[in-house]
């Protein structure tokens, strides 16, 4: 029986269409386009604070302490006669600095830990892992506390390193599963055979296979770096009242309430909730891709 070639022709492409065009467009649908943009605007608003800020953010201004918003402070003053207008894009880019180095910290620390137990024997890999499990037990803001302790008073860059270092863990685990279902490929035990060392094979052959699944956490550990310094400076144990940044202002937040000022602490709140809303919108979008992509190999 002769076959003809175009009914084979058309069966395939409509399965080609199926399987690349849709999954395309049900990715497009659901960027988080609102996410992007209030978070850009916030973003570059705090990065180019000195064309923004219409006050010195760090000026006490005490005869005109605890006003409300008006045409000449825009979301009115501190306790301090601070402009909060001014105090959130210069606070912000504090908050923002100390986001993103703690979240290169743990990601660093993160990726090298998960992957020297994913190429590891089972012995050490059991004993990395039940480690990095009893680091996970211990309430996060305990261990910050302590190793805040320790490092004594407060910096941007002392509050960056105590968060980077204490949220690495989830990263590890990920970067781990992962390594350990790639590290037997042939492109792997190829490059063991010409005596390639660890360290080339982490980060010229693992990390480029692994590093979409965890750019989700990276994109979390963000967000929760903000958040937990703004934690921090609410309890008072964060950065002091002289260093501005959006979890400084909210420690006037007692204040602020006792004496029904609520500009003090609602505007800043907004600010931050904002961006660690936007922030996990775009990481739970990056999830979902990574996933779909997974699903579809």
């Amino acid at each position: 029986m002769k076959l003809q070639c175009d009914d084979f022709e058309i069966v395939g492409c409509n399965y080609i269409q199926q399987e690349n065009i849709i999954p395309i467009k049900k990715i497009k649908k659901g960027i988080p386009y609102i996410s992007i943009i209030v978070l850009s605007f916030i973003v570059l608003g705090c990065i180019f604070s000195q064309l923004v800020m219409n006050h010195d953010p760090k000026y006490m201004d005490l005869i005109s302490s605890n006003l409300a918003p008006n045409k000449e402070f825009y979301f009115g003053t501190d306790s301090m006669g601070r402009d909060i207008f001014s105090m959130i894009w210069y606070g912000g880019k504090i908050s923002l600095l100390i986001g993103v180095l703690s979240t290169i910290i743990s990601t660093f620390i993160g990726i090298t830990y998960g992957s020297i137990s994913g190429i590891s024997s089972e012995f050490i890999d059991d004993i990395m892992m039940r480690f990095t499990e009893i680091i996970i037990s211990i309430p996060s803001i305990l261990i910050i506390i302590f190793v805040q302790a320790m490092l004594g008073k407060s910096t941007s860059i002392s509050i960056s390193i105590v968060i980077g270092i204490t949220s690495w863990m989830n990263i590890a685990k990920i970067v781990r599963s992962e390594v350990r279902q790639i590290r037997n490929s042939e492109y792997i035990l190829a490059a063991k055979t010409m005596g390639a060392n660890s360290a080339y094979i982490i980060w010229q052959h693992l990390l480029p296979n692994f590093i979409s699944s965890i750019m989700f956490m990276i994109v979390t550990n963000l967000g929760s770096a903000i958040g937990t310094e703004s934690t921090l400076s609410f309890l008072g144990i964060g950065l002091p009242l002289e260093i501005i940044s959006w979890g400084s202002m909210l420690s006037l937040a007692e204040q602020a309430l006792l004496t029904n000022q609520w500009w003090i602490i609602l505007i800043p709140g907004i600010f931050l909730v904002a961006t660690l809303v936007c922030i996990t919108n775009i990481g739970n979008y990056i999830r979902k891709s990574s996933n779909k992509k997974l699903s579809n190999i």
